[in-house]
């Protein structure tokens, strides 16, 4: 049994509105055929299709105000409801106050005591590594929980023998780094690298965080490009899908890009989106975002 969890920051439920939600504008062959030929909506959050299943999850947790990543990540990659733990919903870095919490519980910890491995699949480049050296504390919850759990992070010559992905899927942003010699490929070919990497590991974590970046920016054609470029990525990830021994699952942590008309976070809940056998079993136990870690370890559990 293995598990994928791309993580989608900043996607929610919106409405079925074209003029604001780039999900209805937006061409989305592979996640439409995905869900029966549906995109989730206010008026539709739960699909129950052939090949997957979505149900809406609550991103809000009980506090009041506009969700964030720092809290929102860390019930997802925890288990634990920060935001009513720390007071409030805080972002996007997560407070000093939730790093024992993340270093004590957090998923990659979790699962290695299950004696499974685990691996972060995106790729850095070196001025990361210097940023994160030169002592900062704003760093996210997945990079977070990676280090204090001894998950080493890919670097630029592992993304070069693709063996890692790059945050933005076609590498375009690399040359602006630093490196020339890593050129441009599909989004549809960084699925297919991260299909390759998945089956090395039980465990396999990507984070996608243009989506998020899309909604802040308010602008519908690059929320539109930025979901066509994940759709291509699903379909290269699920063309050689092993839906008997694996289990894919999307999650955000928070609302955004379904709603260009504000230029903050929403309350709206979040898809839930899984694919494989066992996906019934794993989103059964799913309603808020502290679901989904125990959910995965119970998978592994009984695996």
């Amino acid at each position: 049994m293995r598990v994928i969890l791309i993580f989608l920051d900043g996607v929610g439920i919106g409405r079925n509105d074209p003029a604001t939600n780039p999900f209805f504008q937006a061409q989305l062959p592979i996640l439409k055929n995905l869900l029966g030929g549906e995109i989730p909506h206010l008026r539709q959050k739960n699909i129950l299709a052939t090949q997957a299943e979505c149900k809406p999850v609550n991103a809000t947790l009980g506090v009041p105000g506009l969700p964030q990543s720092g809290t929102g990540q860390t019930a997802i990659f925890t288990g634990i409801n920060a935001a009513k733990r720390f007071g409030k919903h805080f972002g996007p870095f997560p407070p000093s106050a939730l790093r024992e919490v993340i270093k004590s519980q957090n998923i990659f910890s979790q699962i290695m005591q299950l004696g499974k491995s685990v691996v972060f699949a995106n790729a850095f480049p070196q001025r990361f590594f210097d940023y994160t050296n030169s002592g900062t504390r704003r760093l996210t919850v997945t990079t977070l929980s990676c280090m204090m759990a001894g998950v080493p992070l890919f670097t630029a010559d592992d993304l070069r023998r693709n063996g890692a992905v790059s945050a933005e899927l076609t590498r375009e942003r690399w040359p602006e780094l630093g490196y020339s010699d890593i050129p441009p490929i599909s989004a549809g070919m960084a699925g297919k690298h991260l299909w390759t990497i998945a089956l090395k590991y039980d465990f396999t974590l990507f984070e996608y965080w243009l989506t998020d970046h899309a909604g802040h920016s308010q602008k519908m054609d690059f929320a539109v490009e930025t979901l066509h470029k994940f759709d291509e990525f699903l379909g290269g990830f699920l063309e050689d899908f092993d839906s008997k021994n694996s289990l894919l699952i999307l999650i955000s942590d928070h609302g955004n890009i379904e709603d260009l008309s504000t230029k903050s976070h929403t309350r709206n809940q979040v898809p839930g989106i899984a694919v494989g056998e066992r996906r019934g079993e794993f989103l059964s136990s799913v309603k808020n975002l502290t679901h989904i870690t125990p959910g995965i370890l119970s998978l592994f559990r009984r695996s």
